[in-house]
C-alpha cells in the first residue's frame, strides 16, 4: 500500500500539478528520501484521496500530479470509545490503538480513578497513528468528558456497552442486535470504573459485558473490545 499524507487543501482534479510543501512534506523529503517518479497518495483526513507522482523534489517540498482521486465512504457504524486516561506514555499508546483499530472517535474521560491528563497532542498523536495504519479518515479526539457527560452520550447511542469484571455476562450474551449506527464503547482507568460510575452508566441505558478471562490494562482494553463487537456486529 501506498505511503499516505494529510494536506488541507487536496487537490482531486487528476493532471493537477501540487506544491507538497507541509510538515508531511518535509519528512517525505528529509526521512524517507522520495524521488522524482514515486507514488504516494495525499487525503484531506475525512475520507476524499488522491494519488500523486512526484515529479520535483526541493530542499523541504515535492511537486506533484494528481494521478486519480476519489472518496472513501464511512462505514455504516460510527465508533465511539470514551477512555479514561491512563499516565501519559499509556494514554498516547491508548490513542495509537484506538486510531489503528478504526475508531471514529476518541473521548478521553477524567474517572474518579484515572491519574492521567488530557493532552493537546491526542489529535496530534491520532492524526500520525492514520498516516501509519493508512486511515483515509483521522479520528476526532474530542476534549476531556466528564462522567455526566458519557451518561449523556449513552442516551443518544444506538448501543453503550461498558466492561466491568464485576459481571458474568459475555459480551456475545450483551448484543443482540446488527443494527447498530452508533455505537459506544465505555474503557475504564487503571484502578476500574467506580461502583457509582458502573451504576451510572447502567442507568443511562448502558449494557456491562465482560471482555474476557484476561484483565488487560486500560491502554490495550480498548482495541480488543472494538475488535470484538465490530466482530459480533459484522461492522467491517
Amino acid at each position: 500500500m501506498l505511503t499516505l499524507f494529510f494536506v488541507d487543501d487536496l487537490p482531486t482534479t487528476v493532471g493537477q500539478i501540487y506544491e507538497f510543501d507541509n510538515e508531511d512534506a518535509n519528512h517525505a523529503v528529509r526521512v524517507l528520501r522520495m524521488k522524482a517518479g514515486d507514488l504516494f497518495m495525499l487525503s484531506d483526513g475525512q475520507g476524499s484521496w488522491s494519488q500523486v507522482k512526484a515529479f520535483a523534489v526541493k530542499k523541504k517540498s515535492l511537486e506533484v500530479e494528481v494521478i486519480a482521486s476519489g472518496f472513501q465512504e464511512a462505514l455504516p457504524t460510527t465508533i465511539t470509545v470514551v477512555q479514561a486516561l491512563p499516565k501519559s506514555d499509556r494514554a498516547k499508546e491508548a490513542i495509537e490503538l484506538l486510531t489503528e483499530a478504526g475508531v471514529d472517535r476518541i473521548v478521553p474521560w477524567q474517572a474518579s480513578r484515572s491519574i492521567g491528563k488530557v493532552s493537546e497532542k491526542f489529535s496530534v498523536t491520532a492524526r500520525e497513528a492514520s498516516k501509519q495504519s493508512r486511515r483515509l479518515r483521522i479520528p476526532e479526539v474530542t476534549d476531556i468528558a466528564t462522567t455526566q457527560q458519557i451518561c449523556e452520550a449513552i442516551k443518544l447511542s444506538d448501543l453503550a456497552v461498558v466492561f466491568h469484571e464485576s459481571t458474568t455476562t459475555k459480551l456475545s450474551d450483551a448484543i443482540s442486535s446488527h443494527n447498530v449506527a452508533s455505537l459506544l464503547v465505555i474503557i475504564g482507568p487503571e484502578g476500574g470504573i467506580t461502583p457509582t460510575e458502573l451504576d451510572q452508566f447502567v442507568e443511562a441505558g448502558a449494557k456491562v459485558a465482560l471482555m474476557g478471562r484476561p484483565i488487560l490494562r486500560s491502554a490495550h482494553a480498548g482495541i480488543a473490545a472494538v475488535a470484538a463487537i465490530s466482530a459480533l456486529l459484522k461492522v467491517w
